[in-house]
């Protein structure tokens, strides 16, 4: 069984999962998924999924984690009684090779937002984990260790970076469940406090690390269909989440609809409100740049504010980041495939994305061309018009 603790996720479910409950139990979703690495089958890995997702839908929240989640600051009392409820469904999911007869599978998730948003992680983990084993079972996981030491040891001892601190973003392309966990507690006891935490709850809670993370792309996709006029959206989607959080989990997505789309709806209350930004895509030199300016412009200290760095990062573009911005903001790093899945084999890249909400398209245009996951070409064209973003952006 792979996925042994409905914990084992990353902390920013639980965070969006909190908002949808009290604003929008009704919305309903549908998400797909996709494999970015061309050339991979995955179709002798349907069985074996299927088999690990129904024992994901059989699992429930305990006592002791339900207390875990209740002690957290922002969790509040009626959503961990929900949670005490909840079960997972596998009516809601549906798993099948590609019509294409390419090796390609094909996974859709529809129904309510509520009780289909914690399937993203852990399916994620579980396809990553049923194909690795079954293409090398008897894999040696020394070269790994190596690598995970050398990194360890670059961080720690290169002089100039003691307050360079860095977070694990990596459990949905983890190499396996088993493997994420030795990769966490080695970081721990190397680093020390420059392990700043993990996105993993399960982990957090075993390995007593702080939990990391606040939103992702569908909760400001799914605005799109649950705003007031698709220009408003994404304000919208921040307003939502002042509202349910007063001021923690102050940490924006800033590229839903590119950077510049971003800064236009980014503005002086939004500035002051939040805590900091996060980049996911584009450049992030020119991208952290351009958002200290913002913050200058609008009369705010980029000193007081934190730029959260997350994109396809290893520890010496980390390091390049951290040279370049520190001593003008403050800083966080968040390194997901090249901590988890750095073993070896290629790692997979493999996505789950929010394609429609309440029957309607919705989309993500990116700074990184090639990350858009929707099926309706016009609406991706009237999205571009009317958040001003270039044809060749996302």
């Amino acid at each position: 069984m792979i996925i042994e603790s409905l914990l084992d996720t990353d902390l920013y479910k639980f965070s969006m999962m909190q908002v949808v409950l009290h604003q929008y139990p009704a919305a309903q979703v549908e998400y797909r998924f996709k494999c970015r690495n061309p050339g991979i089958d995955l179709v002798p890995c349907i069985d074996e999924i299927k088999a690990e997702l129904d024992a994901l839908c059989a699992l429930r929240f305990s006592e002791d984690e339900l207390d875990y989640l209740r002690s957290w600051r922002f969790i509040k009392s009626d959503f961990v009684d929900f949670l005490a409820l909840f079960q997972l469904n596998t009516k809601y999911v549906e798993i099948a090779p590609s019509p294409a007869g390419n090796g390609e599978i094909e996974i859709s998730i529809c129904g309510p937002w509520l009780h289909t948003i914690l399937f993203e992680v852990p399916l994620l983990a579980i396809i990553n984990e049923v194909y690795f084993r079954r293409r090398s079972s008897a894999f040696d996981l020394s070269e790994g260790r190596t690598r995970l030491r050398e990194k360890i040891a670059l961080l720690r001892d290169t002089q100039g970076y003691e307050g360079c601190r860095i977070a694990d973003y990596g459990t949905r392309r983890r190499y396996s469940r088993v493997w994420q966990e030795e990769v966490v507690t080695t970081l721990r006891d190397g680093l020390g406090a420059q392990l700043a935490g993990t996105s993993n709850v399960w982990l957090a809670r075993k390995l007593g690390l702080t939990p990391l993370g606040t939103l992702a792309h569908e909760y400001l996709q799914a605005h799109q269909a649950l705003g007031p006029r698709l220009r408003d959206s994404q304000v919208a989607a921040l307003e939502a989440w002042a509202k349910e959080y007063r001021g923690d989990l102050g940490i924006a997505l800033s590229d839903v609809y590119g950077l510049e789309a971003f800064l236009r709806d980014f503005d002086m209350y939004f500035c002051k409100l939040f805590d900091g930004t996060r980049h996911d895509s584009g450049d992030p030199f020119e991208w952290g740049d351009k958002v200290l300016a913002h913050y200058r412009k609008n009369r705010v200290d980029p000193r007081s504010k934190v730029l959260v760095f997350s994109d396809g990062l290893d520890i010496p573009k980390v390091m390049r980041l951290y040279q370049h911005f520190d001593g003008r903001c403050l800083l966080a790093f968040g390194v997901g495939t090249n901590l988890t899945n750095d073993v070896g084999p290629m790692a997979l890249n493999i996505v789950i994305k929010m394609i429609r909400c309440n029957g309607q398209p919705v989309a993500k245009l990116s700074d990184s061309p090639g990350k858009n996951m929707c099926d309706d070409a016009a609406y991706v064209t009237y999205l571009r018009q009317v958040f001003e973003i270039p044809a060749s952006q996302g």
